[in-house]
């Protein structure tokens, strides 16, 4: 999947789009992106900058947009304006080793379990075959009211 079909999964714009590519995917079970860290990110002026480094709170949303995706992947379909993907829980995350300028920052994320409209993650990123950063998501799609 190009930029233009990841625009069709996720509804996040710049500068909050944390995924540039998906390079693999086997819907129900496993899904790998990319994101090319550039120095033009919104955030590396002010974090920081004599020595620029990824927020890890942001690695940790660039997975949740990948666990998005594949759960997207997975039902077939994508968000629409009844419907919305929220973020719900977070365990045992780690950092790593920092995420610089230059960086190709890989995300994989797997189905843990999926159970009414819940869904559970084991989600790490990765810089040079190097873990940068992993954790348990949890994610759900719900009506909008």
């Amino acid at each position: 999947m190009d930029i233009h079909d990841i625009l069709k999964r996720l509804p996040h714009r710049y500068p909050f789009l944390l995924v540039d590519r998906v390079l693999e995917c086997d819907p129900g079970k496993r899904l790998v992106t990319l994101k090319n860290v550039t120095i033009n990110e919104p955030f590396f002026p002010g974090h920081y900058p004599h020595h620029p480094v990824m927020p890890g709170v942001l690695i940790i949303e660039a997975l949740a947009q990948t666990a998005a995706i594949l759960s997207f992947k997975t039902m077939g379909d994508g968000p629409d304006e009844t419907s919305v993907y929220y973020f719900v829980g977070i365990d045992g995350a780690r950092f790593k080793k920092p995420v610089s300028p230059g960086d190709q920052l890989i995300m994989e994320v797997s189905v843990v379990a999926s159970k009414r409209g819940l869904w559970k993650f084991a989600a790490v990123a990765k810089v040079d075959g190097q873990v940068a950063a992993d954790a348990e998501l949890m994610c759900t799609v719900r009506s909008i009211e």
